[in-house]
């Protein structure tokens, strides 16, 4: 009995780990999404309420343009070191390019499509 116990134990402990890890990874990834959107606009008149957060939308809060989405995916693969990334899933739905990309959509991506 005892053996199962700490196999279950393990388990959990190993469950534990992962989603600390993950959570980790998150905090790291709106970290450095925070600091590229504000390099990207410290010289624009953006007139946000709140600081960029989670919730903030990069098309209707930041004003980005498309070339503005490509310089952020292109800072994104240098921050990060992930060029590989399949960004098109990102920009992309049933072929059409999406109306907006909120932060908390880009860290949620990063998280699944990457490791830190």
């Amino acid at each position: 009995m005892s053996q199962t116990v700490e196999a279950v134990a393990s388990e959990l402990q190993g469950d534990l780990n992962a989603r600390e890890k993950k959570v980790d990874a998150k905090s790291r990834f709106m970290i450095g999404i925070v600091e590229i959107l504000e390099d990207m606009t410290q010289d624009w008149d953006t007139d946000l309420d709140e600081p960029i957060n989670e919730s903030t939308r990069i098309i209707a809060d930041l004003g980005f343009e498309s070339i503005d989405v490509v310089q952020f995916i292109t800072a994104i693969e240098e921050h990060f070191n992930c060029r590989s990334i399949p960004f098109e899933k990102l920009v992309m739905h049933d072929g059409r390019y999406v109306d907006e990309i909120s932060v908390a959509r880009v860290i949620e991506f990063l998280a699944t499509h990457t490791t830190l």
